[in-house]
């Protein structure tokens, strides 16, 4: 259980007979609270999948005198979910959403300032960038002209490391041509001032390709890939949005939900299932009226637009194509999988934060409520193609690389080497790597969080 004071999040058993919060709820303690809040969370979620308005209206209630953004991690954490929730039930009243919804306007510089601190808060993207950098400059050995497609081109920093590589080179640097895809323009016109200022003062020969495209609209005549070229292609934290291309035009906001287990506390900073507790789920089984049956909850595990995507990659023949994801299950057919699922992992990334970042940190606050939140609240509210973080686990990558014509690189023994050394000097203990079928799991504590994992065409 977390105690007070305690700067971790802990897995948590849930008894049937904890019943219903009392009036006096601000005056539990830390671990009655955390334990209140989980029940609350399921026991609502199951009433919102059954459409149970006024059941769920009250335990949201509930959960919002416990919850509060600024709290212990165990609130922090409730007070998202409780917001995604609440916003999946107005989703009933189209108007008035979108009557709540209509100011709000993410700026681009907020949202390049949100990324940016979740690559300086965790450890998570740096490795990912020190493993695919060495997988590409071990995959382009005495090419001298290297074209890198970025299928999210977000952050410059990885492209700034690889320049120092490159221009280290013995024979010199080669010709390189980096494509940068992104929706927004002005986020490319950064990266490409930033990269094209670097490459002088480097003396590499450089070309900038932006594309301004979302992935799945992606023309890739726009790519430019040119006979001669030595072709890496990087995908970060991207390819799951295309897992909603096949529910386009389909709506459900009311999708039933069941679990299969509640999560079981232990002094791990993490949640935890177990087998023990399996006769606690029937009590947030789901309503007989809450059938999955409907066309919409049909699966996208074997998503058609994924497959001709990945098909059409190989088609270009990369020397390496290196793809990072978040490694959740956060892809469910029904709310409560997902729900239970997203507790789990983004209980983890919320202690991380709590490890490293004091409760009152504006930067903590900035990552929990712009790109956490905004996660958590995508993944419990939305349904179709609204719903575009459909993370999903190593091995279901695995088979569709697979599927589509690509065979596994396993990252080298040197570039895992690095990243060891530098998980080893950062300065908050929990963190872990793990090497899986040739691939990387970046780990806190023992619960996989991002994989990182390197392909090529078997042909």
């Amino acid at each position: 259980m977390q105690e007070e004071g305690s700067s971790s999040v802990t897995s948590l058993s849930l008894s049937p007979s904890l019943g219903s919060p009392r009036p006096m709820l601000k005056e539990l303690r830390s671990e009655e609270r955390g334990l209140c809040l989980i029940h609350l969370l399921l026991t609502c979620g199951n009433h919102v999948a059954a459409g149970n308005v006024e059941t769920a209206n009250v335990l949201l209630g509930q959960s919002s005198m416990l919850a509060s953004p600024e709290g212990d991690t165990m609130q922090r954490i409730a007070a998202y979910f409780t917001e995604a929730l609440a916003d999946r039930m107005l989703k009933a009243w189209p108007g008035l959403h979108r009557a709540l919804n209509s100011t709000r306007i993410v700026m681009v510089s907020e949202e390049v300032l949100t990324r940016k601190l979740f690559y300086e808060i965790f450890p998570f993207m740096k490795i990912a960038f020190v493993l695919t950098n060495q997988a590409i400059i071990e995959a382009m050995q005495g090419e001298k002209m290297i074209h890198i497609i970025d299928l999210n081109a977000v952050e410059s920093a990885q492209w700034l490391a690889l320049f120092q590589i490159l221009s280290a080179r013995p024979e010199g640097p080669p010709h390189l041509r980096i494509t940068g895809v992104h929706h927004k323009k002005e986020i490319l016109d950064q990266i490409a001032y930033r990269l094209v200022e670097e490459a002088e003062k480097l003396d590499i020969p450089f070309q900038f390709n932006p594309v301004v495209s979302k992935l799945e609209s992606l023309d890739f005549e726009k790519l430019r890939v040119k006979t001669g070229e030595a072709l890496a292609i990087i995908s970060m934290l991207q390819l799951h949005s295309l897992l909603a291309c096949d529910d386009e035009g389909r709506r459900n906001p009311h999708l039933a939900g069941t679990s299969n287990a509640i999560p079981r506390q232990r002094r791990q900073p993490m949640f935890q299932s177990s087998s023990s507790e399996k006769d606690t789920a029937n009590e947030y089984a789901p309503s007989p009226d809450s059938s999955s049956s409907s066309p919409a909850s049909l699966t996208t595990s074997n998503s058609k637009h994924m497959e001709s995507f990945l098909n059409a990659l190989c088609g270009l023949s990369p020397k390496v194509m290196v793809v990072t994801e978040q490694d959740s299950n956060h892809n469910g057919l029904t709310l409560m999988e997902r729900l239970l699922e997203a507790l789990y992992s983004y209980a983890a990334l919320f202690d991380c934060l709590e490890c490293r970042l004091p409760r009152t940190s504006l930067e903590r606050l900035r990552v929990e409520k712009m790109l956490f939140g905004e996660e958590i609240k995508n993944i419990v509210a939305c349904e179709g193609f609204e719903r575009r973080e459909r993370h999903e686990k190593l091995d279901k990558w695995i088979q569709r690389f697979y599927l589509a014509g690509f065979g596994n690189m396993p990252l080298s023994y040197f570039g895992m080497l690095q990243a060891k050394r530098f998980l080893q000097s950062y300065r908050c203990d929990g963190y872990k790597m793990r090497e899986e079928n040739g691939c990387v799991l970046i780990c806190w504590q023992d619960r996989p969080l991002f994989s990182v994992s390197a392909w090529r065409p078997r042909k």
